[in-house]
This record gives structure tokens, C-alpha cells and sequence, in this order.
């Protein structure tokens, strides 16, 4: 990094050292959410949202290797993600490229201040990895688009207060060609948002049910009927490199800890132990290895294109192998919960080993990543179709 790159950090730290993060980490109840939105706008008011935004938007025009600096030292911190995170991630990213200069002008400042929330309203009950299959439908009437259909796995819904949602209003055309995408008032009438409990016991997740809902036409984004070009900016976002340096200091530090525990408990001179430890640390150095040589190619402007999916896949493998690892050498102590006295560190290593079961299917599955990998990095030829 080069020594204004190193200042950037130092200054990130600093503030961070006078604005200690919350210790609330995921919002399960409306007071989690309210602390989260408070931390938002504390790191707005120092300028630290958004800092990969252009400064003409509100951002700092961050560079690559600062938005990596930046993520690393969050998560050292143990500063939770922010609860405005997917407008600033996916949803200002999208204006900037597609919106029109009232909604950007309406949306963009709301979203940095943390003053809206907002959620993604893409995947469906039948159109997960195959988003073009989708089937919400959008009508247009007068003035408004009327909405029709059901959304799933959408992060943070019960407290947002917009969404963007790719929704199908030419029936007629091919699939990817009659998609468009709207921004919807997560309060307007008709929409019900059900929690999703998933196996931590938390309801991050939402299922969404849109009953004839009303949409204002000035509530599209692009061209009607472009939406799956819209919606490619969006994902690009959300499968951007910036997770894996967040992600990278949060196994460095689960490894420490967990050197530390087995100390604790008196394995520290035990082979086999030794041993498996030694595997989660070498899992961790590669992925430390391959996110270097992603920083590198960034910084010299190169588009990482379908490379991102070895580290993804990468990822995945090794925070489930970290945390097995660690149910296994420390025992039956660290598969107990939260909240009860024999708990080992807090109950981390139980809700962890649980979490982690979901790194295989959050953006995009191992098996789309192999895919990926096999026919763009290796050239392999697509499975033929079989007539029947």
C-alpha cells in the first residue's frame, strides 16, 4: 500500500478507537435495527459511509486498496455491518449507473445518512440461482405499476424502507428481455413481510408477499423492460471483491482465538490437535494469498471477471473447515448456545459453525462458482442436453 493508503488507515483507526462500535451484530428486533441505524449515521458523520462512492455523490472516491484497508479495519474493530448496507452497496451503485438525476438526487443523500433502508427483492421460491425465471408481475396502469408476486431471502425487509425489485412486465418476451426493475415502498399497502428463522435462532432473512401493490412509474430504474441489464450492475456489486477482506480478518482473528481456547483447555501439546490447527491456519493463509493477489490485480485496474469465484468458493470451504475444526478440538462445551453458563467464548463457535452452512449458498452457490470456473477459467464443455 502506498503511504497515503497507510494514512487512510490510520485515520480510520483513530476515529474508530474514539467511536467504539456497538456490540450488537445482526438486527433481530427493532432495537437491534435502531442501534445499527444509529451506527450508520455515526459513521456518516465522520465521513466513513459510502467511501467507495465519487466524492460528487457523497462518497470519498476511495481507491481499491483503501475500500480493502477499510473493510480490514471494521472488522478488527468488531464493527457489525452497517443495517443501511445493501442501499449503499447495491442500491446507490445502480442509480449512479441507471437512475434518473431526481431519483438520484431523491434516494442517494437518504441512503448515505442513514435515514433509508433499503432491501433487495430478487430471488423468488422458484427463481434463486435462476433469477430469469422469475414470475413477480408488474402491470402498468395509469400512473402506477401494479405488483403481484412473492420475494424470499431478503435481508433486513422487516426494517427496511425501500426495495429494489426486479419484476417481469412483458410476459410475452423471452425471459431475460421482459424483466424490469422498481423501487418499492417496503410501508405501502399490500406488502407483508414474514421473518425467516434461520438455524442461529436470528431472523435476518424475510420472505415478502406483494398483493396488488401500487408503484409510481417514476419508481422505475433504467428503461422498462432493460431490467435484467439494471440488475447486472446490481449483482456485480453484490459479488464484488470488497466481502473478502472483512471476511479475511474476521478467520485471522477467529484462528487466534481458537489457538487460545485450545490453550485454555490444556491442548496445546497435543498432536493431533496441533494438526488440525495447523490445516485451519494454512486455509486461512491461502485465502489471506489469494485476496493479495486480487488486490494487486485491482489496483492495477484489471477486471478480476470470473477469477472471483476461486475465491469465493475458496472462502466457503474454509470458514466451514475453521469452524468444524473448532466444534471438534474443543468439544462438546463448544457446540453449547448463547446464553447458557457452560457456553465456550459466548456460544461463538456453536451460532459460527451454523452460520457458516449458509457460505456455500449466499452469492452464488459452490456449485454455479465450479461451474463458472469450469467453463470461462478451464474451458471445459457444457453438460449436452439429453433428448428424451
Amino acid at each position: 500500500m502506498s503511504s497515503s493508503d497507510e494514512e487512510f488507515r490510520a485515520e480510520l483507526r483513530a476515529w474508530l478507537e474514539e467511536h467504539p462500535p456497538p456490540a450488537v451484530d445482526v438486527a433481530t428486533t427493532p432495537e437491534d435495527a435502531e442501534v445499527l441505524r444509529e451506527w450508520h449515521r455515526t459513521l456518516h458523520s465522520g465521513g466513513w459511509v459510502g467511501i467507495h462512492w465519487p466524492v460528487e455523490y457523497g462518497g470519498r472516491g476511495a481507491s481499491v486498496t483503501q475500500v480493502a484497508a477499510y473493510n480490514q479495519e471494521l472488522a478488527r474493530a468488531g464493527a457489525p455491518p452497517i443495517l443501511g448496507r445493501g442501499g449503499v452497496t447495491l442500491v446507490g451503485p445502480t442509480l449512479m449507473t441507471h437512475g434518473t438525476e431526481e431519483q438520484r438526487v431523491r434516494w442517494m443523500p437518504r441512503i448515505l445518512a442513514g435515514d433509508d433502508v433499503w432491501c433487495q427483492l430478487f430471488s423468488e421460491p422458484g427463481a434463486g440461482s435462476d433469477l430469469a425465471s422469475l414470475s413477480t408481475r408488474a402491470e402498468k396502469s395509469g400512473g402506477v405499476y401494479r405488483v403481484n408476486g412473492q420475494k424470499v431471502w431478503s435481508s433486513y425487509a422487516t426494517f427496511a424502507d425501500m426495495g429494489i425489485a426486479l419484476v417481469r412486465t412483458n410476459r410475452e418476451a423471452p425471459p431475460h428481455k421482459g424483466i424490469s426493475m422498481l423501487a418499492i415502498p417496503m410501508d405501502a399497502k399490500g406488502v407483508d413481510i414474514r421473518p425467516l428463522r434461520q438455524i442461529t435462532g436470528d431472523c435476518e432473512f424475510n420472505e415478502v408477499f406483494l398483493d396488488d401493490v401500487e408503484v409510481p412509474v417514476e419508481n422505475l430504474i433504467g428503461p422498462e423492460n432493460e431490467g435484467w441489464k439494471v440488475a447486472n450492475t446490481t449483482l456485480a456489486n453484490e459479488r464484488g471483491a470488497s466481502f473478502i477482506w472483512r471476511e479475511q480478518v474476521f478467520l485471522e482473528l477467529a484462528i487466534d482465538v481458537l489457538s487460545q481456547a485450545c490453550a485454555r483447555a490444556g491442548h496445546a501439546g497435543d498432536p493431533l490437535v496441533r494438526q488440525q490447527l495447523a490445516r485451519s491456519w494454512i486455509d486461512v493463509e491461502i485465502f489471506r494469498l489469494h485476496n493479495a493477489r486480487t488486490l494487486a490485480r485491482l489496483a492495477r485496474g484489471e477486471e478480476i471477471g470470473a477469477e472471483s469465484s476461486i475465491v469465493k468458493l475458496f472462502w466457503a470451504g474454509a470458514s466451514q473447515r475453521l469452524y468444524e475444526t473448532a466444534t471438534t478440538v474443543l468439544g462438546s462445551a463448544a457446540l453449547l448456545a448463547a446464553g447458557g453458563d457452560d457456553a465456550l467464548d459466548a456460544g461463538r463457535w456453536s451460532r459460527n459453525l451454523l452460520w457458516s452452512r449458509a457460505n456455500s449458498i449466499m452469492g452464488g452457490t459452490s456449485e454455479i462458482q465450479r461451474t463458472i470456473l469450469g467453463e470461462r477459467i478451464l474451458g471445459l464443455p457444457r453438460e449436452p442436453k439429453v433428448s428424451r
